[in-house]
C-alpha cells in the first residue's frame, strides 16, 4: 500500500509540472496568436515621396500605419529603394505615387506591386496636369506634351487630390472609418485653402514686371499657371534633374534672363553652389540665387518639414527675392 501511495504523489507531483508547462506554452502561442495578428491586421499605406507622405498622415491619422520610403532632403528624381522597401511596397494596402515619371527609380517597384494585387493612387494623375511647353514659351525644350509632375507648387491641385486620396483610402484599405478619414481630409482641406489665400496676399506684393522665374530645373509651372507668373526658364532645361544642361542651353537661358532684367534664380537647397557658379560664369557675375525646398521637405524641425511649412518657407523666401527686399 505504501508503494500504491508513492507511486500516486509521485505521478501526481509529474502531472502538475506538465500540466503548468501545457497552460504556460498555451499562454505565449495565445500572446504570440494575437501580437501577429493585430500586425498582420494594422492596415498599411506605402508612399513614395515626402511631400505626399506628410498629406496622406495627415488624411489617415491614427486609423492606419503610413510608410514613406523617399527620405528629407532627397530628389524624387533620383533616389532609390532598398528590397526590404520594395517588399514594403508589395505588402501595402495602397500604394500613394506621385507618377507622370516623377520617381523614376521607383515606378518599376510601383508596377510590380500593382500587377501583384496591390492597390495603387497616382496623385499627379489626379490632379488636372499641365503639359511641360517648348522652349521659348516657358518649358523645356523636347518635352512637349509631357505631363509635368510637380503638381504640389499648387496648393489648390493638392486640394483636390486630398479629396481624391480619401476615396482611395476609404475604398481599398480595410478597417478603417470612412468618417474618421473623410473628416481629417475636409479639415485638411480647409487649411489648404487658407494657403492658397495667403499665397495670393504675399504673392499680390510683387510687381507685374518683377513676376518671372528662373529656376534650376522646371519646377514651379504650377506655381506660375495658379499665381500668374511667367516661367523665363531653367538651368537645366528639363523636368528631371537627372537632365544636364548643355553650353546653347545656357547660352539660351542667360539671353532670356537678360532679356527680361531677370537677375535672381530660385534654386532647390540641394545644389544652390553649383548653380551660381554656372550662371555667374555665363552672365559675368551678379547672380542672386535663392534657395528654395522645391521637391522634398527637410527633417524635423528644419523649417520645412512638412508640405504647409515648405509652401510658406518658399511663398516667403520667393516673394524677398522678387522684390529685392
Amino acid at each position: 500500500m505504501s508503494r500504491t501511495g508513492v507511486k500516486r504523489r509521485s505521478g501526481a507531483g509529474a502531472a502538475r509540472p506538465r500540466h503548468l508547462i501545457a497552460l504556460l506554452l498555451a499562454l505565449v502561442t495565445a500572446v504570440t496568436a494575437t501580437a501577429c495578428t493585430t500586425d498582420d491586421d494594422r492596415p498599411s499605406i506605402v508612399v513614395t515621396t515626402n511631400i505626399l507622405g506628410d498629406v496622406t498622415r495627415e488624411i489617415v491619422g491614427d486609423e492606419a500605419d503610413v510608410t514613406v520610403l523617399m527620405k528629407p532632403n532627397a530628389d524624387p528624381h533620383s533616389f532609390g529603394l532598398s528590397a526590404v522597401q520594395a517588399a514594403e511596397l508589395e505588402q501595402a494596402d495602397l500604394v500613394v505615387y506621385n507618377g507622370l515619371g516623377l520617381e523614376e527609380n521607383v515606378l518599376r517597384h510601383v508596377d510590380a506591386a500593382r500587377e501583384s494585387g496591390v492597390a495603387t493612387f497616382a496623385a499627379g494623375e489626379a490632379a488636372d496636369p499641365l503639359t511641360f511647353h517648348t522652349a521659348g514659351d516657358g518649358g523645356p525644350e523636347g518635352e512637349e506634351g509631357q505631363s509635368d509632375p510637380h503638381f504640389w507648387t499648387d496648393p489648390d491641385r493638392m486640394r483636390k487630390v486630398t479629396g481624391l486620396l480619401a476615396d482611395q483610402v476609404v475604398e481599398h484599405v480595410d478597417s478603417v472609418d470612412p468618417g474618421t478619414v473623410r473628416a481629417n481630409a475636409d479639415r485638411y482641406a480647409k487649411r489648404l485653402a487658407d494657403l492658397t489665400t495667403w499665397m495670393e496676399k504675399s504673392f499680390g506684393e510683387v510687381p507685374a514686371d518683377h513676376r518671372a522665374l528662373v529656376t534650376n530645373h522646371h519646377v514651379f509651372g504650377y506655381l506660375a499657371d495658379r499665381f500668374d507668373f511667367e516661367v523665363i526658364g531653367a538651368v537645366i532645361p528639363s523636368g528631371t534633374t537627372l537632365a544636364s544642361p548643355s553650353s546653347s542651353d545656357l547660352r539660351s537661358l542667360t539671353v532670356a534672363m537678360e532679356g527680361a532684367g531677370v537677375r535672381t534664380v530660385f534654386a532647390d537647397s540641394s545644389q544652390p553652389k553649383r548653380l551660381a557658379e554656372v550662371l555667374r560664369t555665363e552672365m559675368g557675375g551678379g547672380v542672386r540665387v535663392v534657395e528654395l525646398h522645391s521637391e522634398s521637405l527637410t527633417a524635423k524641425g528644419a523649417g520645412a518639414d512638412t508640405y504647409l511649412r515648405m509652401m510658406r518657407a518658399n511663398t516667403t523666401a520667393m516673394v524677398t527675392g522678387l522684390t529685392g527686399d
